[in-house]
């Protein structure tokens, strides 16, 4: 297919059958950023190996079904720092945020894990565009249409707040939050330009909210935790103020995912109404997987014509979810959001690092031939 046709697609075609991002790395992948971060290949023969593990996962999506596609977030550590390490002027150091803790018996892969923090000590700036040259190979290597994630800046400032940002470079925290949203704008318009026309924001960080224990860490960076919600609503709309009207911007609001663990938990209801009300996006990828994310209600909130994402199929574990309770499920959101503005997912990627979640490749197919089939009997379509 052609660009230009696989763009139309993108921007027309209303995907009931959806992956988040990331999926489970080959070990030969694996072994080469191995090998690389060793020093013993180098970034050709790292870029070799992953156009061709980021071939073959192109060739397993479409297999299943699916009429959008990935590149599997092949060619990243995880699911944010490779694309904020290339900005410059950006250090990222281990994890001792205030704003993070973790109770005892929480549900975690790795119960000490602090995530990183980003330390911005100069102003932010780029080289040029980041992911172009991603997406460009990836629709490249599909009929289908190609979409794009971009990690929120949010993830630049929630681990430490004023504390990471430099008071010299940014005096006002404002002109931080201006750079970062200039930036973004930027490497949209250059997606674009390339032919781009769906595009995905992460952002955990929003689910952090729905936390006591991260509020109350948010307050003692000394910072109110509804207003810097609202400010990081803001920082996100003022990303894609300027996309053009024929590209769709989604954005995934998770509760952590990394080797099958989680960082928050709670309802969207804490949220929604600042969350689903004020953000610009045009379509909701959303976690529903488990108890831990609370009921449907809360997408009463969102807009009129806006399209919401159910993640019923769960990442985290390789047992294969019940065609009728999840269709059950589907009927239950629709009390709150119509039908025809729904569509299905897993709750988050498979690999949101590279070790990627505790299930095995014929797992991941199966959950998403599972969402393809179900999609099909629902809507009649992918």
């Amino acid at each position: 297919m052609e660009p230009a046709l696989q763009s139309a697609d993108a921007a027309d075609r209303f995907f009931r059958a959806e992956t988040v991002g990331s999926l489970l790395r080959p070990d030969d992948l694996i072994e080469a950023r191995r090998q690389f971060a060793a020093g013993a290949i180098g970034t050709d023969e790292l870029r070799r190996v992953e156009d061709r593990a980021i071939a073959d996962v192109v060739r397993l999506q479409e297999d299943v079904g699916l009429a959008l596609v990935t590149d599997g977030e092949y060619r990243r550590e995880n699911w944010w720092i490779d694309f904020v390490s290339k900005l410059r002027n950006v250090v990222i150091r281990p994890g001792r945020s205030a704003a993070f803790t973790r109770a005892a018996g929480e549900d975690a892969a790795e119960p000490d894990y602090v995530p990183k923090e980003v330390l911005t000590v100069g102003k932010l700036a780029t080289d040029g565009p980041i992911l172009v040259s991603d997406y460009t190979f990836l629709a490249s290597q599909t009929r289908y249409a190609a979409k794009v994630t971009l990690p929120s800046p949010t993830r630049m400032h929630f681990h430490g707040g004023r504390g990471v940002v430099s008071t010299t470079a940014y005096p006002d925290i404002e002109d931080f939050y201006a750079d970062a949203a200039a930036i973004y704008r930027a490497e949209i318009a250059a997606l674009e330009r390339a032919g781009c026309r769906y595009i995905q924001i992460d952002d955990p960080v929003l689910a952090y909210f729905l936390s006591p224990r991260m509020r109350e860490g948010v307050q003692a960076e000394g910072d109110d935790p509804d207003a810097r919600l609202a400010r990081y609503i803001q920082l996100i709309n003022d990303c894609i103020a300027e996309r053009s009207p024929q590209t769709r911007i989604a954005i995934h609001i998770c509760r952590g995912n990394a080797r099958s663990g989680s960082l928050s938990e709670g309802s969207y209801e804490g949220l929604a109404e600042t969350c689903f009300g004020g953000l610009a996006a045009d379509r909701f990828l959303l976690e529903y997987d488990d108890p831990r994310s609370g009921g449907f209600e809360p997408l009463r909130f969102i807009p009129a014509g806006k399209e919401v994402v159910l993640g019923l199929v769960t990442t985290k574990h390789p047992a294969l979810e019940s065609r009728a309770e999840l269709r059950r499920r589907i009927d239950e959101a629709a009390r709150y959001v119509p039908l025809e503005r729904l569509a299905i997912s897993p709750q988050c990627g498979f690999a949101s690092v590279v070790e990627g979640n505790r299930i095995t490749v014929a797992d991941e197919i199966a959950k998403l031939s599972l969402v393809v089939e179900l999609a099909r009997e629902i809507w009649g379509e992918s």
